[in-house]
């Protein structure tokens, strides 16, 4: 994709595939935006494709960090061969129609986003590995575009107060922004629907804006996602947010609502009634954005305030990003690898295969997109 500065395998996820038996093929170049070279891939048993079509012609198992592009001449869906395995961060949910044509191609999809929140998925987890790195890389690009220090520091000229950031949406994401702040010595507020995040934000330091208590209490999906609220909490949330960042410098924005749109949480007004050179960091800018003036893959300026609109807030932490999501694809396909067979060998009634799998013997089978599940 374009921008895309990750890559779905590390040296040492090459290793340990190549201990099994698998033969790896890297396209060339593939992690180098990621300060991976192709010499470290090779010096660990990977191949190295030439081109995307070398690399892709004879795999049986395609691990990538986004979907496959399907228009032009860069259709990579193409260059597959019915069969194939495809593993990767696959947008399902919204790109539905992409879905269908994995099927009609022949490929077994899975969409490692959908990996259940259970105990044991946790180490296969790509949403919770790269919003903790985007979390980090929020706090940095915003203390980059704010124009003053982060922590207090006394002076003979005098003393500089410590900045005050306030981030919004308490998962992954956010629990790393509220840390990564702290460490750096801001003063930190931050609130989020579920109730359950309250005690994780004071535990680092952080103070807890509360809402709406009586309603947070069904804020939260069985499966550890935050709902989306009723008109008259939306309405509530808007009049406690926009008396709280009129006093803030920095606002970090991680809310988000699998396949949806990202709910809007900063809006115009309240956007005015910012301090000039105050900075909003959007993490769901990709997703619409939570204020809806962020801009795609920009930062810009609105009433004074800047807004930091980054593409891709892992792709920024390349290498690290590209370690871990790997990790994770390991952790997935290791309980199903065959090595005596030296292939993958998939339990189908395990509950991570259930549900990150779409495509399967040309058929959409993920519940979600066929209308069974939710």
């Amino acid at each position: 994709m374009p921008g895309e500065t990750r890559v779905a395998i590390s040296p040492d996820v090459t290793k340990k595939l190549v201990g099994f038996g698998f033969d790896v093929v890297v396209e060339s170049e593939a992690g180098a935006a990621a300060s991976l070279t192709d010499k470290e891939f090779q010096d660990v048993g990977a191949t190295i494709a030439q081109d995307e079509a070398a690399a892709l012609k004879d795999a049986d198992v395609v691990l990538k960090i986004q979907r496959p592009i399907l228009e032009g001449d860069a259709n990579e869906l193409a260059l597959m061969k019915s069969g194939a395995i495809l593993i990767g961060h696959l947008g399902a949910l919204i790109h539905r129609e992409e879905v269908e044509a994995y099927a009609k191609a022949g490929i077994t999809a899975f969409a490692m986003e959908l990996m259940p929140r259970i105990s044991r998925a946790q180490s296969m987890d790509i949403l919770s590995s790269q919003s903790n790195l985007a979390g980090y890389r929020a706090v940095i690009d915003g203390a980059a575009e704010f124009h003053s220090a982060l922590p207090m520091m006394m002076t003979a000229a005098g003393t500089v107060a410590p900045a005050k950031v306030f981030v919004m949406g308490v998962g992954v994401a956010g629990l790393q922004a509220i840390a990564t702040a702290k460490r750096m010595g801001a003063v930190i507020t931050a609130t989020d629907v579920r109730p359950a995040t309250k005690e994780q934000v004071e535990s680092l330091g952080g103070k807890f804006i509360t809402v709406d208590e009586a309603a947070m209490k069904e804020a939260e999906t069985s499966g550890g996602y935050a709902k989306e609220m009723s008109e008259d909490f939306k309405r509530k949330q808007a009049e406690v947010v926009a008396e709280h960042v009129k006093k803030q410098d920095i606002v970090i924005t991680t809310a988000l609502i699998p396949g949806k749109p990202a709910p809007v949480l900063v809006t115009e007004d309240m956007l005015k009634t910012m301090r000039a050179g105050s900075v909003i960091v959007d993490l769901a800018v990709e997703a619409g954005g939570n204020c809806p003036l962020s801009e795609l893959g920009k930062v810009v300026v609105k009433h004074g305030v800047k807004l930091v609109g980054h593409a891709n807030f892992p792709g920024r932490i390349a290498k690290d990003a590209s370690t871990l999501f790997a990790k994770n694809l390991l952790n997935f396909i290791n309980p199903h690898i065959d090595k005596e067979g030296k292939t993958l060998k998939f339990d189908w009634d395990d509950e991570t295969v259930k549900g990150t799998l779409v495509t399967r013997d040309g058929k959409v089978v993920n519940p979600m997109l066929t209308g069974e599940g939710s």
